[in-house]
């Protein structure tokens, strides 16, 4: 974990120094362009980030809202799951004999059978596990969705284009099919 912050500190404050002024110009160059790759890696470090670098701000609070939600489920379940563990416990060192951490066990599990804390422990497991992977899930649709959006950023979405299907045949080949044939006008119309 702490080289994992140490890098993140690394790139953050990086600098970068240029020796020529064509190398310099080439480097400006290309952070006026957008980059689907930027957008990528952001949005794998920081949920959001690559939203925020397509200017899609509206999506951050969306990104955070869908990742709290395995991650409140992550905290409910370790919490339940941590009580019928050290509930479970202590019910079978009382089926042992020895009774004394009877008085650990939650208030809410008292009345709770050794084959009933079990299962509660078991099930409770089982959705703290499976509120990581949604958790992981969540955040790789955070990434798609920054890089479909970073790759859609510079298409070209005006009235100028146009796509026409065409049924074609060729009698020496004996072959027929359908053509596409796509125009790009150049001229406006309004």
């Amino acid at each position: 974990m702490r080289r994992l912050l140490f890098i993140l500190v690394l790139m953050v404050f990086q600098q970068t120094s240029w020796s020529q002024d064509s190398a310099y110009l080439k480097q400006a160059d290309s952070l006026t362009h957008h980059s689907p790759k930027r957008a990528t890696r952001r949005s794998a470090i920081l949920p959001g980030w690559g939203q925020a670098y397509n200017k899609q701000y509206w999506k951050i609070p969306l990104v955070y809202g869908v990742l709290a939600i395995p991650a409140s489920t992550f905290i409910y379940n370790t919490d339940l799951y941590n009580k019928t563990k050290i509930a479970y416990q202590a019910r079978f060192k009382e089926s042992n004999g020895d009774k004394s951490e009877l008085g650990l066990i939650d208030p809410s599990l008292q009345k709770l059978s050794l084959g009933s804390l079990q299962s509660y422990k078991n099930i409770f497991r089982r959705d703290r596990d499976y509120s990581i992977m949604w958790f992981i899930l969540a955040w790789g649709l955070n990434v798609a969705d920054a890089t479909v959006s970073g790759n859609l950023k510079e298409f070209n979405v005006n009235h100028n284009l146009s796509m026409r299907i065409e049924p074609f045949s060729q009698p020496l080949l004996q072959q027929s099919g359908l053509s596409l044939q796509f125009h790009f006008n150049n001229t406006h119309s309004k």
